[in-house]
């Protein structure tokens, strides 16, 4: 039935993975033999050959996916992967492949998504690769794939029909590779069983408390109605556009206060639930809102971290906490009271996987709606969703009351991320090296009343490899503890986009309660004089203020 065929090609120069995989417009990936160079770039570089590897691959059900899928599971058993376990209908969450990743020792796994970039035919694509920790490839590994990349002359491939994937618990055999089709959501539920009190948030629900999950049109809709309405009872109709669609129906699944606009609105409306929650693409995102509030992704770390012990699979306390480099400091006030480490690494997911895997922290987070734990080697929304679920569940007090007595506790961190989109990379590259450029004259310098502490390009010594990570972004440190931070993002597909970190922090209990855009105006002003945003672009108003 199947036959293997060896396909000569010849070598793209842009297939480098960034921060998370390889992401192209789809349009890219359609080109003849784009994808199959990459994957068979991917299996080249995994060691002794590919006899005897277990794998796992799944996507966001974005366009394209279908069809990616079936080339990959031909590529695979061409390649002589012993077994490939498949999600059902082509479907598997970020957070859900590295759990079963690690629930069944593999030898790693394919990813297709984009994550919250839009989809569609004219949408974007992606492929990224995570080891047999669950987690994203590192750089080392990365690097060796793109140079592989450059001097593939061949792909393997079986020739026959496509796998049916509409069955759960069905396994069909290319050539010798088994092809096992999963169901998507049961390991991933039950791990979730396992850490947070379902019975106490059932009690929650079942006393009147009432929520809304919007899914965007992307993968968490599967996840959300079987864990959210199934197992912890909230009504149907707590769930908005939990139907994945391959354009994520003309949406963009970014779970941010501009492209979850719906949700938004509903949550700021004189009706609006108790709680509010969405996720991006492919599951790894999350934003948190409470009636007419919303919590930022830095405070949403920081206080899942102060309530920790109200999950059961966390209260037997911390051994750290991690933030990205650009994530407001709210979480290291935590971690002084409570007497732990707190790191802080480059933006990327897979800094913080030496961390886990080291057991030296328990809980991390991104300013990029991205929170996490040792319990796999990604980002995690649904997680997330849960353990504020779990905390009000415990704590019975409304979402702006928790945040607002966190604030009272440990200060109010002042924070907002001014995204710059699609500008001229060029443009870009030189706002950089300016800034790069007047670090030396800006260390212990006084600007508008503020004393600079520090003026770097942020490098990052790895405490357990010992690696370095440097040229990671462009930090503006203020001895009151004020910040403003520059980077280029490695997620978009289209020009350069970039992004400005604006933080402040008080005390100061009289203030804990302005307008975020209000309290660090003179810090936004002063980003833009700083950067000379508008030479270097043209563009003075960013693309989305979150």
């Amino acid at each position: 039935m199947y036959t293997k065929k060896e396909v000569k090609t010849s070598p793209f120069s842009d297939q480098k993975p960034g921060t998370s995989g390889l992401r192209k417009p789809v349009t890219t990936f359609q080109k003849p033999h784009y994808l199959e160079n990459f994957i068979q770039a991917i299996f080249d570089t995994m060691g002794s050959g590919m006899k005897g590897k277990q794998l796992v691959v799944g996507g966001d059900g974005r366009y394209y996916n279908k069809r990616a899928i079936q080339i990959i599971i031909k590529m695979a058993a061409a390649n002589g992967v012993s077994l490939l376990k498949v999600g059902k209908g082509g479907l598997l969450s970020t957070p859900a492949t590295s759990h079963v990743i690690r629930k069944y020792g593999l030898s790693g796994g394919i990813i297709l998504s984009a994550s919250h970039n839009p989809g569609g035919p004219q949408g974007d694509f992606g492929v990224k690769f995570n080891i047999e920790n669950g987690g994203p490839a590192p750089e080392k590994v990365t690097s060796r794939i793109f140079k592989r990349s450059l001097e593939i002359d061949r792909y393997f491939i079986a020739q026959g029909p496509d796998v049916d994937l509409k069955k759960a618990g069905v396994e069909t055999r290319v050539l010798d590779t088994v092809i096992e089709v999963i169901d998507p959501v049961s390991d991933y539920a039950h791990l979730m069983e396992n850490l947070f009190d379902f019975e106490e948030i059932r009690r929650l629900f079942a006393s009147g408390f009432t929520m809304l999950y919007d899914a965007l049109h992307a993968v968490t809709g599967i996840y959300a109605r079987e864990i959210f309405v199934n197992r912890l009872g909230a009504p149907e109709e707590s769930l908005r556009n939990c139907t994945p669609l391959p354009d994520f129906g003309g949406g963009h699944p970014d779970p941010n206060l501009k492209y979850a606009a719906e949700l938004v609105q509903e949550m700021f409306s004189d009706n609006a639930p108790d709680f509010g929650a969405a996720s991006d693409g492919d599951g790894d995102r999350n934003m948190i809102l409470g009636r007419k509030f919303f919590v930022t992704p830095s405070d949403s770390l920081a206080i899942i971290s102060s309530n920790h012990a109200c999950a059961p699979g966390y209260n037997k306390g911390l051994a750290g906490v991690a933030r990205s480099m650009p994530t407001s400091c709210a979480v290291d006030h935590v971690a002084r009271d409570m007497k732990i480490p707190c790191f802080e690494t480059p933006t990327g997911w897979k800094f913080f996987g030496n961390l886990l895997d080291a057991d030296m922290i328990t809980l991390c987070g991104e300013e990029s709606f991205g929170t996490g734990s040792d319990h796999i080697r990604e980002k995690d929304g649904i997680w997330a969703v849960l353990f504020w679920l779990n905390i009000l569940a415990v704590k019975r007090q409304s979402v702006s009351e928790i945040n607002r007595n966190h604030w009272l506790r440990y200060g109010r961190n002042y924070y907002t991320r001014h995204d710059f989109e699609e500008v001229d990379r060029d443009g870009a590259t030189r706002l950089m090296k300016h800034l790069e450029g007047q670090l030396a004259n800006l260390s212990g310098r006084e600007i508008n009343g503020r004393k600079v502490q520090v003026a770097d390009n942020f490098c990052y010594h790895d405490p357990v490899d010992g690696s370095q990570s440097c040229n990671q972004g462009i930090r503006i440190i203020f001895e009151e503890g004020s910040r403003i931070v520059f980077r280029l993002s490695g997620t978009g597909t289209k020009g350069a986009t970039i992004r400005i970190y604006i933080e402040g922090y008080t005390r100061d209990k009289g203030r804990m309660n302005e307008d975020t855009q209000s309290f660090l105006s003179p810090l936004i002003q002063l980003s833009r004089k700083l950067s000379k945003i508008k030479e270097f672009t043209g563009r003075q108003e960013p693309s989305v203020i979150t």
